[in-house]
């Protein structure tokens, strides 16, 4: 066993101590070459249960924040999943290996083409998109799955408008400081909310989040 899968094995107990019980999503982070995404700086922290910095001030995020937001999906293979913040593309490959068809957005240019690059490399099998995310990606609607991997003050209806039929949009809210994941099932009409506590995560900017310039 080499090293980095055994980091990963480590990374997966922990994930399940902290009551992670979705086997098929700790099989797809044991699968994942994390080290593949995060900046060669960190490269001896890849496996460590903690966000890291990547490029234009943003995150990788904590692996535990990866598995509850994917475990939260409740997801099907072959369900077609949209992606919010496709940062490093880590989020998206884990995705790609649960058998999703996945589309991701990404607000920075040079985020959007490097995780393009890890994703192409690694062979993940996943659409992605130079953007504005808080508005979706209506071509493709209506998704079983909506990940918003950044804070928002307020939940975008533009993704609410894309949630089909029993889909789940996993979504943080709050301000600046303070967040919660707001867990939304959508049920012919109507939507129904429940909330997790105990997360931080970079804002959600463009026209349905944060309106801060960079």
């Amino acid at each position: 066993m080499g090293r980095h899968e055994a980091e990963r094995n480590d990374l997966v107990d922990q994930l399940r101590l902290k009551g992670i019980s979705d086997e098929r999503v700790l099989g797809a982070v044991a699968n994942v070459p994390r080290h593949e995404f995060v900046m060669k700086a960190f490269l001896n922290r890849a496996y460590e249960d903690t966000a890291l910095p990547i490029e234009n001030g943003q995150t990788i995020s904590q692996p535990y924040t990866v598995a509850f937001m994917t475990q939260e999906l409740a997801l099907n293979a072959g369900g077609k999943i949209l992606e919010i913040g496709t940062g490093s593309g880590y989020q998206a490959a884990i995705l790609s290996v649960l058998g999703c068809r996945v589309f991701t957005i990404e607000r920075h240019y040079e985020l959007h083409l490097q995780a393009r690059r890890t994703l192409d490399k690694l062979g993940y099998k996943v659409s992605t998109r130079f953007g504005d995310g808080t508005i979706g990606w209506a071509e493709f609607a209506p998704y079983d799955g909506i990940v918003v991997t950044a804070a928002a003050p307020e939940v975008p209806q533009s993704l609410l408008a894309q949630l089909g039929e029993g889909g789940k949009l996993v979504v943080p809210v709050g301000d600046l400081d303070s967040q919660r994941i707001r867990i939304i099932t959508r049920v012919e009409s109507e939507f129904q909310m429940r909330e997790a506590h105990g997360f931080k995560f970079v804002p959600l900017i463009g026209k349905q989040g944060w309106d801060i310039k960079g």
